[in-house]
């Protein structure tokens, strides 16, 4: 019983130790992919909030700013093939990014 629970032990650092590797390998940093993580979360929060609310309040829209070009700069750091699959969230949220620095620029 203990000796399987070692094997278990093995093969899950096994795995690990392999994404790490395969990472490495495409140039990519752990520290980039898990902000890349984080921000597929974003991503999706800010994505139905973008569908939701047509006008945002000056609080809300310096939150949006702010969460969109986290997303921006992980997303920059990753190669496209990871994430062509959300690609029109990312227009979406790119799009509302523009319309609100647009919006807020003529107002001062």
């Amino acid at each position: 019983m203990l000796y399987i629970i070692y094997v278990l032990i093995l093969i899950v650092f096994a795995l690990i130790a392999y994404a790490i590797m395969q990472l490495k390998l495409l140039g990519i940093k752990i520290k980039d992919f898990w902000r890349f993580i984080e921000a597929n979360q974003i991503l999706e929060r800010l994505y139905e909030y973008s569908k939701r609310y047509e006008r945002l309040s000056q609080p809300e829209q310096i939150l949006y700013l702010k969460e969109a070009e986290a997303i921006f700069d992980a997303f920059d750091k990753m190669p496209y093939e990871l994430w062509e699959e959300e690609y029109d969230k990312y227009i979406t949220i790119l799009e509302k990014y523009k319309e609100i620095k647009m919006e807020r620029w003529s107002s001062n």
